[in-house]
């Protein structure tokens, strides 16, 4: 059934998000002897909070999940709980870095004076239709490449160049999308034949992998050169330095090189798809509703104060924090809109969810983030407007909702450790445009979700820019 549904109708996570307000929440799909696995898909906080909480150590990703996910080997996002959780402790060591504080806003910054800015600009004189879409994944690419590996792809420039990393992550965000729905054995058997997506993605991950192993190699030759190597740079600091600086410490270099260009693909994906993704999504949502981007534009002038009327790039990570409202409607866009829509997870031994489901080690559960946006019993009867205000509180600052209900960062051990990064570049992007710009959403586009691991836009979003400063 699933197969069939994502292939003929893009309403998918419409249809299924109805089918489970039908079945209070949890419904379970009986599969056929070619699978030999049931599908229980669930929108139920209570089952949530027992799967990713309650019971966390009962309910990994599966031997199926790391199946699908092969090419990235053993990088963090592909392990379960006890391994991930020690990986999660280096991720967690990066961000608290001092220097990783320090070279965020000039990341920003040069970013989006090099890349973003500069087309918008032009867009704007020449009255060029953009695709806003391909311009939020060119410019997380950049960002989360500087970031990760210190090197600038620059992928986002006027003339939107052909790039090979690019390009490669699409064709293997494509191709997961389709391991995900297809029987194991369907796409085993294109991957041994090496045909349709399975062949896109071999050729792509193999291009993926020289890219870092070429970003690896230059960065341990200038490493080499360095005066103080020994000593993080505050100036030059990225997690390929880190990562390089603590190998070495360890003494541990004899599987550097593989495990470092898992982990690096890994980062790529949570850096670029999602936040890139949800830029789209935010725009295309302020565009139907002029008033809450009314709102924005007043908070942004009120904390610019006497600079309110001049151009202006936010990559100050203080004043992104002033701009609470903002933050606010971001969080409703990544409500009705989750980058991923699906969170899976398979039990380690039989048990019962709170909703009476029995499940077994053959049960693959697919938590739907997408149909707990757009319930009622969560969000109240109105769920399904764009309403920035849900997430106020009365103190005037950001409402805090529990992760079994809101589980666009996962939940619980598994919680995304690059959440407050991901809301201070897309905060970043979202005001210097709204400040600077007039976005115009073209009419009569055909908005719909792609057919992809991450909810993206299946055609872009075109739109026309027009300078607020003469």
């Amino acid at each position: 059934m699933m197969p069939t549904m994502y292939f003929n109708s893009h309403k998918i996570y419409d249809k299924i998000t109805q089918v489970l307000a039908e079945n209070k929440g949890t419904i379970l799909f009986k599969t056929s002897w070619f699978t030999n696995i049931d599908t229980l898909v669930t929108s139920d906080p209570s089952n949530v909070q027992y799967i990713m909480n309650s019971k966390f150590s009962t309910y990994q990703r599966g031997s199926e999940y790391r199946n699908v996910l092969d090419f990235l080997g053993d990088a963090v996002f592909n392990k379960d709980l006890d391994e991930w959780m020690e990986e999660k402790k280096f991720t967690q060591a990066f961000f608290r870095e001092n220097h990783y504080h320090k070279s965020t806003p000039k990341i920003i910054q040069y970013t989006l004076e090099k890349g973003l800015v500069p087309i918008l600009e032009l867009s704007s004189k020449n009255n060029r239709v953009l695709d806003l879409q391909t311009l939020f994944n060119r410019y997380m690419l950049d960002a989360t490449c500087i970031m990760v590996t210190g090197f600038d792809p620059a992928s986002l420039r006027i003339e939107l160049p052909n790039n090979r990393l690019l390009k490669a992550m699409d064709d293997i965000g494509e191709a997961l999308f389709y391991r995900h729905i297809l029987p194991e054995k369907l796409w085993k058997l294109q991957r041994w034949l090496r045909i349709g997506k399975e062949k896109k993605l071999a050729e792509a991950s193999k291009i993926f992998s020289q890219i870092l192993s070429n970003y690896i190699s230059m960065k341990r030759e200038l490493s080499s050169k360095e005066v103080s190597d020994d000593e993080l740079d505050g100036e030059n600091f990225d997690v390929l330095k880190f990562y390089l600086l603590e190998a070495r410490n360890d003494g541990s270099n004899e599987h550097v090189d593989k495990a470092l260009i898992a982990n690096l693909m890994t980062l790529f994906f949570a850096g670029r798809d999602t936040s890139g993704a949800l830029l789209t999504w935010f725009f295309w949502l302020i565009s139907k509703n002029p008033l809450v981007e009314n709102k924005i534009v007043d908070e942004i002038r009120q904390n610019l104060a006497e600079n309110a009327s001049q151009k202006h790039i936010f990559s100050n990570v203080q004043e992104l924090g002033k701009l609470v409202y903002l933050h606010c409607a971001l969080s409703e866009a990544l409500r009705l809109f989750p980058t991923g829509p699906f969170l899976p997870r398979v039990p380690n031994q039989k048990d019962v969810l709170p909703s009476g489901h029995k499940v077994d080690q053959k049960t693959k559960i697919m938590l739907c983030s997408y149909a707990m946006g757009r319930k009622a019993e969560i969000w109240g009867e109105d769920c399904l407007e764009f309403k920035p205000e849900r997430w106020l509180s009365d103190t005037g600052g950001i409402k805090h909702v529990a992760s079994n209900n809101f589980l666009a960062f996962s939940s619980g051990p598994w919680t995304c450790p690059g959440k407050e990064l991901a809301f201070i570049r897309m905060k970043a992007v979202a005001a210097t445009m709204i400040h600077n710009f007039h976005v115009c959403i073209l009419d009569g586009q055909n908005i719909v979700p792609s057919i992809s691991a991450i909810l993206t836009m299946e055609h872009g979003l075109n739109a026309t820019i027009s300078s607020r400063w003469v």
